[in-house]
């Protein structure tokens, strides 16, 4: 079946979202169309939530659908440049700081929250002294907390607003099997959509490839097939930290999310602190292949806090020619612990990693931090990692120990694996257009963007340079 519009946004996150509400704001007569592999926002149901293990359905409702994996997430909107992606990279910095603003603007309009965190200049100074007199870098950026029951009312309030009052159509359950582009300008895609026996073909004068991290690997593969030149970006890899609240609560309280830096002792890598969730919960999702990987999220309302913080702590690595797969090597690692658990995620008590033991059942039961992610395996990651990320793992929570007491605990909970599928950076000009001209690529399956809020931006710049062209 052929169809025809003007933009094609393949991907339903916040840079797709975020192209379309700036397309239709400036250009209303055009006809846009967003697919996604997964299902419209209202009808993702993850029984995770409820029930507390993983059912594996397809398309797995946390990382996949409507709003991407930003619609069961914390909703963190950084509010500097400094953090979430490359933004920097393409722009000034002036530059990059008025997008965000102006895409805050927008969510707090859709109905996100006034509270931002980290705005006591003064006490996060405090913290920045503390920290440095540990070789531990604090990366200032204040953060407006949605919390995921907000993110989804937000996120949901922007398809209704696309869906009624726009030129914009929506089809889930729909899998782009190639992009339609030559030398010459991108066409349009050839689209299954789960429904239809047929295939659709989806003519475009500008398309947008916006897959998030879910369709990094599908994006590597369409750009390898038309000769779009990508780099290697860093690979993170490393472990979702679980430590009582009152480990954390001097950090959180201030800044909601204390982004932390440290070299490692011995082997100098780069490890970050990321994504931190206050009374949060650890949870499990899941990519193409059936890898299940962890992650972490955590509520607004007080009532439905715990008494656990979780966060991820990520080892950086470049790598250089000729190795050109940064994507598969984090999913290999990733399939390793899936295969130790027969699926799942695994979690070990930090003490017995440092004992060189295993976790198991009874030694669990014996943790006084009580996991969230109930369907967790207890394992032994050290038949997961390399020898270097283990090592800067744990030399980085002695030294976050110092500024955080009682994180260096036996009973510290590291569950494993967490990797960010983004590590294939396209490249684009600073208007996040290809070399093929009218094929843009953003947010952060394109390497690009490592957050909500860059990821948004990334959808802006690209929507006002296809209305400048019209």
């Amino acid at each position: 079946m052929k169809h025809e519009v003007d933009v094609l946004i393949i991907g339903a996150g916040p840079a797709g979202i975020f192209t379309a509400l700036e397309l239709s704001k400036h250009n209303k007569n055009l006809k846009i169309l967003i697919v996604d592999s997964g299902r419209t926002i209202e009808k993702r149901k993850c029984p995770a939530r409820t029930t507390g293990v993983c059912a594996g359905c397809n398309p797995c409702a946390i990382t996949r659908g409507w709003s991407g994996a930003g619609a069961f997430s914390d909703g963190k909107l950084s509010l500097s440049p400094a953090v979430g992606g490359r933004l920097t990279e393409y722009m000034k910095d002036d530059q990059a700081q008025a997008l965000i603003d102006y895409a805050d603007s927008i969510y707090r309009q859709f109905g996100a929250q006034e509270t931002v965190y980290g705005l006591d200049t003064r006490r996060v100074e405090e913290i920045q002294y503390d920290a440095s007199r540990h070789n531990i870098q604090l990366i200032h950026c204040p953060v407006r907390h949605l919390g995921t029951e907000l993110a989804y009312e937000v996120l949901k309030g922007m398809y209704q607003h696309l869906m009624t009052e726009t030129n914009t159509a929506f089809w889930e359950l729909a899998e782009v099997k190639d992009i339609l582009a030559d030398p010459v300008g991108a066409q349009g895609a050839i689209i299954q959509r789960r429904d239809q026996a047929e295939l659709d073909e989806v003519r475009a004068r500008y398309v947008v490839a916006a897959p998030g991290r879910g369709g990094a690997n599908w994006l590597a593969a369409q750009t390898v097939r038309l000769g779009v030149i990508t780099e290697n970006n860093e690979v993170d890899i490393g472990v979702r930290v679980e430590v009582p609240n009152s480990v954390m609560d001097h950090l959180t309280k201030e800044l909601y999310e204390a982004k932390l830096v440290y070299y490692s002792d011995t082997y100098d890598l780069k490890t970050r602190s990321f994504c931190v969730n206050p009374g949060g919960v650890v949870s499990e999702e899941h990519y193409d292949g059936g890898i299940a990987v962890v992650n972490g999220h955590s509520y607004a309302d007080a009532a439905k806090k715990t008494k656990n913080t979780n966060f991820a702590l990520l080892v950086s690595t470049h790598f250089t020619e000729p190795f050109n797969q940064p994507i598969e090597y984090g999913r290999y690692i990733a399939r390793l612990a899936n295969m130790l658990t027969g699926g799942g995620v695994m979690v070990q008590r930090l003490g017995d990693l440092l004992q060189g033991r295993r976790t198991t059942d009874s030694r669990l039961r014996k943790s006084t931090t009580v996991p969230t992610l109930v369907s967790a395996v207890p394992g032994d990651l050290s038949y997961v990692f390399p020898e270097r990320y283990l090592t800067s793992l744990t030399e980085t929570l002695k030294a976050f120990d110092k500024i955080a007491p009682g994180m260096y605990s036996k009973n510290t909970l590291l569950y494993g694996v967490e990797v960010k599928f983004y590590s294939s950076k396209v490249k684009v000009k600073n208007n996040f257009e290809t070399a093929i001209p009218h094929l843009y690529t953003i947010g952060d399956g394109a390497g690009i963007t490592r957050g909500l809020m860059q990821a948004s931006a990334t959808g802006i710049v690209v929507a006002r340079d296809i209305v400048s062209k019209e």
